[in-house]
């Protein structure tokens, strides 16, 4: 059994668009798994932390932000319901790998991190950056 608030702790050391950047990684990789019926553990296991993510990630959030959090979290609770028969039956295990690659599209734009300089992905504020002119620019004034 995993240590959750270990996990939780390291999850929220990060800045808000990393969280959203690691739900939306953690989605692709259901998208990506789930291809192989030896893979239904991982899909599960990836599946529950996931969840995990949006619940400590949500109050973060925009309230706009957060309603998208609360349909993907319907979504993942539904999943687990009917999980045996899901993974059982690769025509539904494929729909939910499509509809999983959907939502991690979907929270990775939401995230920002395809937009925001690298700097800002890690500290959560913005750098000091002061861009000096150049020689040649000094001399044209």
């Amino acid at each position: 059994m995993r240590d959750w608030s270990i996990v939780r702790e390291r999850y929220l050391r990060d800045a808000l668009p990393v969280r959203l950047g690691g739900l939306a990684a953690n989605l692709a990789r259901v998208e990506s798994f789930s291809d192989h019926p030896h893979h239904r553990e991982v899909v599960a296991g990836l599946l529950e932390e996931s969840k995990r993510f949006i619940e400590w990630t949500a109050r973060d959030a925009q309230l706009d932000v957060q309603a998208v959090l609360v349909q993907c979290q319907r979504q993942l609770a539904s999943w687990n319901l009917a999980w045996d028969e899901i993974w059982s039956d690769p025509a539904r295990r494929a729909e939910v790998a499509g509809q999983a690659g959907l939502w991690s599209r979907r929270v990775l734009e939401m995230s920002g991190l395809l937009l925001s300089p690298p700097a800002l992905h890690h500290s959560g504020t913005e750098p000091d950056i002061r861009i000096q002119p150049s020689a040649e620019d000094a001399r044209r004034g």
